[in-house]
């Protein structure tokens, strides 16, 4: 693959973590914590592809393959990190909605 592909891969990886993320949240305030844990879950999988792909990256540049540094690559990275702190916060999050749903005696799933 060339850079460009490699890009659009992390891209592609880091935006389907992000929309997990976010489904994972509406089915936790819904109270349904295990489509949650699976949306969490999947986002996981697709950040572990995208960060496996960065740390490939990572090694050629260590080995001295060096590659051109392009808004598109900058784009990715940007992605990723946003896929990251979205899994981060909505896992708080997920936490907070099950405090509540406990809180007000509602069974949890």
């Amino acid at each position: 693959m060339d850079l460009e592909e490699i890009v659009f891969q992390i891209i592609l990886n880091a935006g389907n973590a992000k929309s997990s993320c976010f489904e994972a949240l509406k089915n936790a305030k819904e109270g349904d914590f295990k489509s949650a844990e699976k949306y969490l879950n999947n986002a996981e999988e697709e950040i572990i592809k995208a960060h496996n792909i960065q740390s490939s990256m990572l090694q050629k540049e260590a080995s001295g393959d060096h590659q051109n540094v392009t808004l598109l690559l900058m784009h990715a990275e940007d992605h990723m990190m946003s896929a990251i702190l979205a899994r981060d916060l909505i896992t708080e999050m997920i936490e907070l909605y099950k405090f509540i749903f406990q809180t007000k005696g509602i069974m949890l799933n």
